[in-house]
């Protein structure tokens, strides 16, 4: 805020003040008042007036500018009104009520919006625990009865499975740290515990696997690294060449500050332009449209999502037609002073 266009902003005043200079200095020109006297007295007013909007315009320049300093400082720009203090002029104190009446506003409005996804969570998660039941039930009854047919049929409940506890996952993925425990566990059993839950996938794919140096521990909690390496490990199957029979390479390697585990396969691999947008949400990427590979874009986004909750770090490294390489990281700083 300038001092001109705070003038300007106060021009009606400033005309009301030359007006009343000008009306008195006809009227003392009736009487017989000396020169000097008149000049005083038209100087007196215009400095009163002069001094009086400077002192104005610093008291609310100063509080503004605090207020647009607190404001680039603040995450959550809604605070505002807990963080500017009190101003010692009208319209700065009503500014101030402006601004605590609206964050007061919206943060019942917030509050209820967060009940209402809160119960739409909760809803979800009980949907799916409920729909596990005929999924389970359905695997028992195909179990019993196996076919060609029903051998088919197991295989899109298969992927119904995964979905849901993708879709589980997804919900939870907001308040991780209210479901997970950090505790010592050992690659080795996580990896496989994946491979156990996609042993038919395997066979019947005639994928070759190489897991190897995987007997490490780590800090984390497995249940959560289960579901990341889980949808790695779809995408490599989902991305395998079909002239080419698949292979995955698991094994871990422990550096000084973390331990890294890592998952190659020779796939289709992603173009070289997308490999940095491969995380964002919905991004499927040319491979995600092909036909019989469609994606929804969401595995690969969950797990950074699910990874940076968890303090892990994520990478990927791919290259088309030769395969796909990503690091699952995990510090060892918080896991040694666990020890």
């Amino acid at each position: 805020m300038s001092f001109k266009s705070y003038l300007k902003d106060n021009i009606t005043t400033l005309l009301l003040i030359i007006f009343v200079i000008i009306t008195i200095e006809i009227f003392l020109m009736i009487y017989d008042i000396s020169i000097l006297l008149r000049v005083y007295i038209l100087i007196s007013v215009l400095l009163a007036y002069i001094i009086g909007i400077s002192i104005s315009y610093y008291k609310r320049k100063a509080f503004y500018k605090r207020i647009f300093n607190t404001l680039d400082e603040l995450d959550k720009k809604y605070l505002i009104s807990e963080m500017v203090g009190n101003p010692d002029f009208l319209d700065g104190k009503l500014l101030k009520e402006i601004l605590k009446e609206a964050s007061k506003s919206m943060t019942e409005h917030v509050n209820e919006f967060k009940f209402l996804t809160e119960d739409y969570k909760e809803y979800i998660e009980l949907w799916i625990h409920e729909i596990k039941l005929p999924i389970a039930a359905s695997k028992m009854i195909i179990e019993n009865n196996k076919t060609d047919v029903t051998k088919s049929i197991d295989e899109e409940i298969d992927k119904i499975e995964d979905y849901t506890e993708q879709a589980l996952f997804y919900a939870r993925s907001n308040a991780v740290e209210k479901d997970y425990i950090i505790k010592k566990t050992n690659l080795e059993k996580i990896v496989n515990s994946v491979i156990m839950k996609n042993k038919n996938e395997f066979i019947q794919g005639k994928i070759q696997l190489n897991i190897h140096d995987t007997n490490l521990e780590v800090g984390t909690d497995s249940k959560w690294v289960i579901f990341i390496l889980n949808q790695i490990i779809h995408n490599s199957i989902k991305y395998k060449k079909d002239n080419e029979n698949l292979q995955i390479e698991i094994f871990a390697k422990k550096q000084k500050d973390n331990i890294i585990l890592y998952i190659k396969d020779n796939g289709i691999g992603i173009r070289k332009g997308e490999i940095t947008r491969v995380f964002e949400k919905g991004f499927t990427g040319s491979n995600g449209r092909i036909l019989n590979k469609k994606s929804t874009g969401i595995g690969l986004y969950l797990c950074k999502k699910l990874c940076d909750k968890l303090g892990l770090a994520i990478e990927l490294d791919s290259e088309e037609n030769v395969g796909t390489e990503i690091k699952l990281i995990f510090p060892q700083n918080s896991f040694n002073a666990m020890n």
